[in-house]
């Protein structure tokens, strides 16, 4: 048991270094708008170990992220909205087929309603623009990234993760 708990952390450990890495160093980044890639290991961590991980997992990437990488002021809201972005992926994904409509509604879920509505209300407490003002960037974001985080989470699982997971014995749930 102590074994499988340490290899828990040892895998959610590179996959948050990972998570600030494409965040960080892989992403496109304005004053209002971030297309990245951050979102695929949380989405493996949600799959394979449950929503409170996943959360746990991003909030504190958002966190080692802004201290180790700091890109302008740090503000809260950010890191709650990936914590309940990790969340909402676990509780969508985790135990469960992943079907592509499963995939689907997890990233429609968080593209229009983390990062769509709740990141818009952050940037417009911390900026002071208007929030119809920031509205059209933000819903071109949420246009790509739906299909792009539905496509690589569904192909990454499929041809990654339970191929890897195969190969050392342990299948995760499926």
């Amino acid at each position: 048991m102590k074994n499988n708990s340490v290899k828990k952390l040892v895998e959610i450990s590179l996959l948050i270094a990972l998570e600030v890495i494409l965040t960080r160093f892989c992403s496109i980044n304005t004053a209002t708008l971030r297309i990245g890639f951050g979102f695929l290991p949380i989405a493996i961590i949600a799959m394979m170990y449950g929503p409170l991980s996943a959360g746990v997992a991003y909030a504190l990437g958002d966190l080692l992220g802004m201290m180790i990488f700091p890109n302008g002021s740090y503000f809260p809201g950010f890191t709650l909205t990936a914590f309940l972005t990790g969340v909402i992926y676990g509780l969508v994904l985790y135990r469960k087929p992943k079907t592509w409509p499963r995939i689907i509604l997890a990233a429609c879920i968080v593209c229009l309603g983390m990062n769509l509505c709740l990141d818009t209300v952050w940037l417009h407490i911390l900026m002071g623009q208007g929030y119809l003002a920031l509205l059209p960037q933000r819903i071109f974001k949420a246009v790509v990234m739906i299909p792009v985080q539905t496509v690589l989470i569904g192909l990454v699982w499929k041809n990654i993760v339970l191929k890897v997971d195969k190969s050392y014995g342990v299948m995760p749930n499926a």
